[in-house]
């Protein structure tokens, strides 16, 4: 990289924090969460406490602000119909194909949300070597191959979650279907979704802690991971208890499955707000 790196973090091939002395002295701190979300590289000035930010071109920080905005906003738009969904399969008139389409809307946000989370990986500020390092900003793509970085890796899961919940939402508006079909067709999609979710998730907490998860309050990146992550949760829970007993042809507890997926939501959309405002 042009500088002797002093220390690497991370977990296993992945690397989420450097740290190294430049020539000038002092110390110069490259994070991946902060590059990409706030376009920032941290340098502490020699002999003094002061930290100093060496900050992306204003192309990069128009470029963050803008996707970090819509895929913020997707999320809560998509946890809100979602919540919603929930709440009139619990308390309305238990229509099937009303609930379906609540949640198919909210499903289309999930997609976007995701997609433009991804976005924002491929085209984050790029970290480059010598002297006190600097961000760079790479030329658009709608599209990256990068599984060796946790934090694309994270992204591409998140998208990936989203598009099997698509096809869960989809197959919902399927008449006539019996038990068999129902869970193969409506409840795996939804577990594997969820399961994505919370792989995702725990990337994203790998990232954030730079190695083992653990709680750092005083992060609004960790919080909205954490609170993602506990959406996750509960969206998993729901699932379980969406699985139709094929000696019943009832669900495992309809009760559980709306208010997982209600409150599960509400975890979505609050990312989404605190999300908002990590931004450079």
């Amino acid at each position: 990289m042009g500088h002797p790196v002093q220390r690497a973090d991370g977990a296993g091939p992945f690397i989420t924090r450097l740290t190294w002395h430049p020539p000038g002295g002092g110390t110069a701190v490259w994070e991946s969460r902060l590059a990409r979300r706030r376009g920032v590289l941290a340098v502490r000035l020699p002999g003094t406490a002061t930290t100093r930010h060496n900050r992306a071109d204003a192309v990069a920080i128009a470029r963050l602000r803008r996707l970090n905005a819509i895929a913020a906003t997707a999320f809560v738009i998509g946890g809100a119909f979602f919540a919603a969904g929930a709440a009139f399969a619990q308390f309305g008139s238990g229509d099937a194909t009303e609930s379906a389409s609540i949640y198919f809307v909210g499903g289309l946000f999930f997609n976007t949300g995701g997609y433009v989370s991804l976005l924002q990986v491929s085209n984050a500020p790029r970290h480059v070597g010598g002297g006190e390092g600097r961000l760079v900003t790479p030329h658009w793509r709608w599209w990256s191959y990068e599984p060796m970085r946790v934090d694309w890796l994270s992204t591409f899961v998140l998208f990936a979650g989203t598009l099997v919940f698509a096809v869960d939402l989809l197959d919902s508006f399927l008449q006539g279907l019996n038990v068999q079909q129902v869970n193969r067709l409506i409840w795996a999609p939804d577990v594997i979704g969820c399961s994505l979710f919370l792989v995702s998730g725990h990337l994203g907490l790998v990232e954030i802690c730079h190695g083992r998860p653990r709680i750092r309050p005083d992060s609004l990146g960790w919080w909205i991971v954490a609170v993602n992550q506990l959406g996750s949760a509960l969206f998993m829970v729901s699932a379980l208890a969406a699985y139709t007993r094929p000696a019943t042809e009832s669900l495992v507890n309809a009760d559980i499955a709306n208010w997982g997926t209600l409150t599960g939501a509400l975890c979505f959309s609050l990312a989404g707000l605190l999300q908002l405002g990590e931004h450079p």
